[in-house]
């Protein structure tokens, strides 16, 4: 069977979700091979046999995560080239989607960003929600080695024990890679809640919170969720850029995303439409975000979080 490459998303080894969800898809095409650039392999071994990985490439640190993308999009195409895989998956977030483009260029292959979907139909064909989640298209990759971001959240990951065997691998890395240099790493602050991206559950507040996110965080934190916020309430300062959802910020697809005072902008909807249940709070009872959501309230935010957060704890008990 063709091996799959896989380019594992891990922090010294703690494997995350999006890693996991990648090896079940590439499952369903041949058989998987983690890609491991840095430390942590003995963290990280259980987690990815316990997924599917067949085998895991290592690659050590140093000349690789010393340095912006350009390496890791070195090792992939020396991959590439050594082991023929059918294809190579990789996390759709900001740094994994320029190594793929970067890989795409030094493969002489084609490339489809933001899949939501990967199927070895008479083929490899994936599936992508496209124009703000307007359009839903069918592709395949016609040269070269197909290589694909996949969005969190696109599927659900399925155990399939394998032995994740390592395969140590010693790449050449160019000067030319090595013209970034990172030079400082520091660890976000811990907030308590999922990363955004990886969420099964996304409570977002807007230009209707007026600057107070309390309700937000609180109904949020009553579910389990993460917290975002439209691009309004992010330029307005009342939130981090980094929790922002839309075009400009973060694509997130959770199970449940819950959009409180937030119009529905079109800027908005493509970082969010492809959520599988929607639910709006707006004062607005014509507000766009009501044209694509599952369940609507209209309703001021202040009243109708405050009263769905007592209800969700008290049911917890």
């Amino acid at each position: 069977m063709t091996e799959v490459l896989v380019l594992v998303d891990h922090v010294d080894g703690a494997v995350r979700k999006t890693t996991h969800e990648l090896l079940t898809i590439a499952r369903r095409i041949g058989e998987p091979a983690a890609v491991l650039i840095g430390d942590g392999f003995d963290a990280a071994q259980p987690s990815l046999a316990e997924y599917g990985a067949a085998k895991v490439y290592v690659v050590p640190s140093g000349d690789v995560t010393d340095y912006l993308v350009a390496p890791t999009a070195e090792v992939l195409a020396q991959l590439v080239e050594q082991t023929s895989p059918a294809a190579v998956l990789l996390p759709s977030n900001a740094e994994a989607k320029e190594v793929a483009a970067r890989l795409s260029i030094k493969t002489g292959s084609g490339l489809i960003t933001d899949a939501v979907d990967v199927q070895a139909d008479g083929g490899l064909r994936t599936t992508q929600s496209v124009f703000a989640g307007s359009y839903t298209v069918e592709a395949t990759v016609t040269t070269g080695t197909p290589i694909i971001t996949v969005k969190p959240n696109s599927t659900t990951p399925e155990p399939a024990p394998a032995a994740a065997e390592r395969v140590d691998v010693t790449p050449t890395v160019s000067e030319a890679a090595r013209t970034a240099r990172v030079t400082e790493r520091r660890p976000r602050e811990k907030s308590g809640r999922p990363e955004l991206t990886e969420a099964a559950i996304v409570v977002s507040g807007g230009r209707g919170t007026n600057g107070d996110f309390g309700p937000v965080e609180a109904f949020a934190d009553a579910l389990g969720a993460a917290v975002g916020a439209s691009r309004a309430a992010v330029d307005a300062g009342w939130y981090p850029h980094a929790n922002q959802v839309g075009q400009t910020g973060k694509t997130v697809s959770p199970q449940l995303y819950v959009a409180a005072g937030i119009s529905g902008a079109i800027q908005h909807r493509a970082g969010m439409q492809t959520s599988k249940t929607i639910v709006a709070v707006n004062k607005d009872e014509e507000a766009p975000i009501f044209e694509l959501v599952d369940f609507g309230v209209v309703g001021d935010l202040f009243t109708v979080l405050p009263q769905a957060t007592e209800e969700i704890l008290r049911r917890k008990g």
